[in-house]
């Protein structure tokens, strides 16, 4: 079980990394999905189910779309 946790810990830091470090910024918003799902399945595995409902819905779900609708509607804006 701390095996899973630790994979899971140091995976989400390799996703924040590539946030951090990419070029392009839809990456950076799939980078970030990505650590808030591992949150989600980190959650899971210390038995907070509550937790990671609301991570899922909020933190993974809710943040995602509006960075993605944020970014299309700049691009949108951009070509106008």
């Amino acid at each position: 079980m701390n095996i899973v946790i630790l994979v899971f810990g140091v995976m989400m830091l390799v996703a924040a990394v590539f946030s951090i470090e990419t070029k392009r910024i839809i990456d950076s918003v799939i980078g970030l999905s990505v650590v808030s799902l591992l949150s989600v399945l980190l959650f899971v595995f210390m038995k907070a189910p509550d937790v990671a409902i609301t991570e899922a819905s909020i933190g993974a779900g809710l943040v995602t779309a509006v960075f993605l609708i944020s970014l299309f509607r700049m691009r949108g804006g951009d070509e106008s």
